[in-house]
């Protein structure tokens, strides 16, 4: 069986699938290019340190994974509109179920961060980061 926390990106990944049209990938290379309605990768992040109750014993982690969304700028332009569209899509996909099918406590996004991907002999790619903190709670972080 996976660790709670394999479970929860594992679910983080399926939940931004639902995303029709949109490429999404886990842990990939950045891309030189971008598929035409955009791409998102999950980073597996860092789950920090965990805040330790005992009898039992618990850890609770503020998991931070990070997404990373790129669509291509078109050549006359408008591709901020797209970008922030795909952005809006990712945040209604997330807010329909923010416990990941009760494997977490809550799951919230930071605002992203956009910057502009200038690769030679290619159109520019616009690039958005945000972090997604999930909030877990386990007995082993290693096996639960």
């Amino acid at each position: 069986m996976s660790s709670r926390r394999e479970q929860i990106l594992s679910a983080l990944l399926a939940r931004l699938r639902t995303l029709a049209d949109v490429s999404v990938k886990r842990n990939e290379a950045l891309p030189s290019s971008v598929p035409t309605d955009g791409l998102v990768i999950l980073r597996d992040g860092d789950p920090g340190e965990p805040d330790v109750t005992l009898n039992p014993r618990s850890e609770f982690y503020s998991h931070r994974a990070e997404l990373e969304v790129f669509v291509t700028q078109p050549v006359g332009g408008g591709g901020e509109g797209m970008l922030d569209a795909l952005l809006g899509r990712i945040g209604a996909a997330l807010a329909t179920d923010t416990s990941l099918g009760g494997l977490a406590e809550a799951l919230r996004c930071s605002a992203p961060e956009v910057s502009v991907l200038a690769i030679e002999g290619a159109a520019p790619i616009l690039a958005a980061r945000l972090t997604v903190t999930i909030e877990y709670l386990v007995s082993d972080p290693l096996t639960a």
